[in-house]
């Protein structure tokens, strides 16, 4: 029992699934505005304005920074982690969705025998612009910076 006390008490991983879960409460109300549809599988889909991934990542990063000194081997792997999945979000993932779209669109176009190859459409909301990025981090960087202030004074 006392394992789960410390995970459900540890600082960074609270900041963390914060920042997680407000960048993509975020995705609803900003694909509504630029889609003017209501999709709420957004809230649970990758993909899309902002990055949670990356403010999840950002906020861990910082946090642990915060609380355990910005000098540290974990802070250092943190940051590492960061720019792994920043740069994953917009190259392989981002490629990955491009990719997908090109597919849906032939899908499209071709027949066979008066007939589509297949209904089912790949998913294209895969990875994330560099604007979607920034906008995880920001959101990394505010969640931690306010639950701490909040947390620590």
């Amino acid at each position: 029992m006392h394992t789960i006390d410390g995970i459900l008490s540890n600082q960074a991983l609270i900041c963390a699934a914060i920042a997680w879960f407000i960048a993509q409460a975020m995705k609803v109300p900003l694909y509504y505005r630029v889609e003017h549809v209501w999709d709420w599988h957004r809230f649970v889909g990758s993909g899309g304005m902002p990055s949670s991934h990356t403010a999840m990542v950002v906020s861990l990063a910082l946090a642990v920074g915060i609380l355990n000194g910005f000098d540290t081997a974990i802070f250092a792997i943190c940051v590492v982690l960061a720019m792994i999945v920043m740069y994953d979000a917009t190259g392989v993932r981002r490629e990955t969705g491009t990719q997908a779209t090109v597919i849906n669109q032939i899908l499209k176009d071709v027949l066979i025998n008066g007939k589509r190859i297949s209904d089912e459409q790949l998913k294209e909301l895969v990875g994330h612009t560099p604007f979607e990025v920034l906008g995880g981090f920001i959101i990394g960087l505010c969640t931690t910076l306010i639950y701490l202030w909040l947390t620590h004074g």
